[in-house]
């Protein structure tokens, strides 16, 4: 999560998109009393003088705007231009299947992953209530259950989404940088049985439909 009240904006981080990337190239011109919350350099280094900070959700590196309620008063937190990245749902769910086979912390997502394999893994009721209760818009939802105007800006057109951010911020944002890679093959197609891809396709169906992903997109050699 990255807000800069100077700037104007407020950055929400849905987790395997490419988020932390985003954050490094925005961090870059950091002004002083920007709140950056994560894992990478600034953000850590600003972890202890931002202790004081307090919403009614968690403040964490994946806040939602509903997270964020109470941190800045209301009128305040609407004029941010808000935005968040967002990535094909196919290719998402299986970094997110082997970027968790990777990790020791306790979540039950973690040890389904472990146990699993991938038809396993996005079957599992825990993995499937997850798929289609959090899609991108809910990361975006204010406390009273609407959606707070937002760009989302797809990775896979960054160039041409990200266009109006650039031109609020008033200079340019590099492309995105492959920071926190999971071990998994390029082309995630291989991944699924056509079961498995007609699952994840109605589990997020909405995100799917909203933003035209598709499970061949073009440009993705086999």
């Amino acid at each position: 999560m990255y807000l800069s009240l100077r700037r104007g904006f407020l950055f929400i981080h849905i987790p395997k998109t490419a988020g932390t990337a985003l954050t490094l190239a925005l961090e870059e011109r950091a002004l002083r009393d920007d709140i950056i919350v994560g894992d990478t350099p600034k953000a850590r280094a600003r972890s202890r003088r931002q202790r004081h900070l307090s919403c009614t959700g968690r403040l964490w590196k994946h806040s939602t705007l509903a997270d964020l309620d109470g941190l800045l008063p209301v009128s305040e937190l609407e004029q941010l231009v808000t935005f968040t990245l967002v990535r094909n749902p196919w290719d998402r769910v299986a970094s997110l299947y082997f970027w968790l086979k990777e990790q020791s912390f306790a979540h039950p997502m973690v040890g389904i992953a472990k146990t699993e394999d991938f038809s396993g893994f996005i079957r599992s009721p825990t993995v499937a209530l997850s798929l289609r209760t959090n899609g991108f818009e809910s990361y975006l939802r204010r406390p009273d259950g609407s959606i707070k105007p937002s760009h989302f800006v797809r990775i896979e057109q960054f160039g041409e989404d990200i266009a109006p951010i650039a031109r609020h911020l008033g200079y340019p944002l590099p492309d995105l940088e492959h920071v926190n890679q999971s071990k998994r093959p390029r082309d995630w197609r291989g991944l699924y049985s056509d079961m498995d891809a007609r699952w994840v396709g109605e589990l997020c169906s909405a995100d799917i439909q909203r933003f035209g992903y598709c499970f061949d997109p073009p440009g993705l050699e086999r």
